[in-house]
């Protein structure tokens, strides 16, 4: 598939930035719409991590306009490297920006979708405000939700999770690391299914 699932003001703000989706993010596309898990290997450059974004952010703009976006994270995007965090986050704003303009240009409301990234060095003023007032994107490292699993407020913040995106898994595979990852995922899927069941 194309962009053509996804809503009209993605469809024009992707064909507006690129000239065409590449070969990964059109298989991408049709596996994560599906619901599937989607493991995506390509070369660096090809759109990877724009391929899993845009199927999530699609997904929050659609609930947005059917008033169903509350203020829950939905998206969980975990990234080994800290300073690779800080730039999908700031990556993460020119598509939104750019999608809900498209969104005014349609004549639709506009839809606030907020990003936050947590990691060690993250002020704690920031994550009692983030506990509050919970990101619908949360960027974070394998220890950072490591940790937010460990508290009463981090687990009430993961437990609306829907989508899980991790980055540069290579870097992980097959360490300790990675070992301490996979339980993490493990304990999230777990407090997902335990606060909503139906969930899949």
């Amino acid at each position: 598939m194309s962009t053509q699932a996804f809503h009209p003001a993605i469809q024009n703000w992707f064909s507006k930035t690129f000239k065409t989706p590449t070969d990964v993010q059109i298989q991408a596309w049709d596996s994560i719409v599906q619901g599937q898990h989607t493991l995506l290997a390509a070369p660096t450059g090809s759109g990877k991590t724009l391929a899993a974004f845009l199927a999530a952010i699609d997904n929050l703009i659609k609930d947005g306009l059917a008033d169903k976006l509350l203020k829950q994270t939905r998206v969980l995007y975990i990234s080994p490297l800290k300073a690779l965090s800080n730039d999908i986050q700031l990556n993460l704003q020119h598509p939104i920006q750019g999608i809900r303009e498209e969104l005014l240009a349609l004549g639709q409301p506009d839809i606030e979708i907020n990003a936050w990234v947590r990691t060690g060095d993250t002020p704690q003023a920031e994550r009692v405000k983030a506990a509050k007032n919970p990101p619908h994107i949360l960027v974070t490292t394998p220890e950072s939700i490591y940790i937010l699993l460990t508290s009463e407020s981090g687990r009430a913040m993961l437990s609306t999770v829907q989508t899980v995106i991790i980055d540069e898994i290579h870097a992980v595979a097959g360490s300790k690391r990675g070992s301490h990852l996979s339980l993490s995922l493990e304990r999230l899927q777990a407090l997902v299914k335990q606060t909503n069941p139906d969930h899949r």
